[in-house]
């Protein structure tokens, strides 16, 4: 298996944001992401600034990523173009 693309590093960390029914804390979704802190945060600053993400509290008053709609459509959108280049096997 091959390195993953930037567009799948986001596919992978939205992903996981929804498997988490929509709300995970920072720390275990840099786990989960498996990529370093450097680059984890990277990725993480740029998907708030395109706000594919947000960065709320949770009702216990905890840090928590969650969704935004913007990041649903990311995740319907990249599985659209992936099953695209599948069926024409490119």
């Amino acid at each position: 298996m091959g390195k993953r693309n930037r567009l799948k590093i986001i596919y992978d960390i939205l992903n996981e944001i929804r498997r988490h029914k929509n709300s995970i804390k920072p720390t275990p979704l840099l786990r989960y992401s498996n990529l370093s802190f450097q680059s984890f945060s990277k990725y993480f600053d740029e998907l708030l600034e395109k706000d594919l993400i947000k960065e709320v509290e949770n009702k216990k008053g905890k840090s928590v990523i969650e969704l935004t709609n913007k990041g649903h459509d990311y995740l319907k959108k990249y599985k659209t173009i992936v099953n695209f280049i599948d069926e024409f096997d490119l």
